[in-house]
C-alpha cells in the first residue's frame, strides 16, 4: 500500500493498518489522528508535519522516518523502533516510549521529558533509560 492509498482508506472510515507496510511513503501533513499502525513498517517514510496524535504505532518500524514537526501527543510509541529518525519540533507530550529504541534519533531532552514514559527506552547516544 502507498501513502495516498492509506490516506483514501482513512478519509473513508477506516482505522486499523496494523501491519501495513508503508516505507518511504509519503504522508507528509497528513491528518491521521487515532490511526492504528501496530507494527507497521515506516521505514524511512516521510511523516514531517503529519498528525498521529493518540495513535497506535507500538512497535512500528519508523527506522530513519521523517516525523519532524509531527503531532504524537497521546501517541503509543511503546517498543516502536526510532533509530535515526527525525523528531526535531515533534510534539511527544504524553506520548508512550516506554522501550523504544531511539538510537541515533535527533530528539531533544525537552522532548523525552513531555512523553508519559521512556522507561526502557534506549536513548539517542544509545543508552539505556531506566
Amino acid at each position: 500500500m502507498d501513502g495516498q492509498e492509506l490516506i483514501r482508506r482513512y478519509n473513508g472510515g477506516e482505522r486499523g493498518f496494523d501491519g501495513v507496510d508503508l516505507r518511504r511513503a509519503d504522508l507528509r501533513a497528513a491528518d491521521l489522528a487515532g490511526i492504528d499502525l501496530h507494527e507497521a513498517g515506516l521505514y524511512r517514510a516521510h511523516l514531517s508535519q503529519a498528525t498521529l496524535a493518540a495513535a497506535n504505532l507500538q512497535g512500528a518500524y519508523l527506522h530513519q522516518a521523517d516525523l519532524a514537526g509531527a503531532s504524537l501527543r497521546g501517541a503509543d510509541l511503546h517498543e516502536a523502533e526510532l533509530g535515526g529518525a527525525e523528531l526535531r519540533g515533534a510534539d511527544l507530550e504524553r506520548a508512550d516510549l516506554s522501550r523504544a529504541s531511539l538510537k541515533r534519533a535527533a530528539v531533544t531532552d525537552e522532548q523525552l521529558s513531555r512523553a508519559t514514559s521512556v522507561r526502557g527506552a534506549t536513548m539517542p547516544d544509545g543508552t539505556k533509560h531506566e
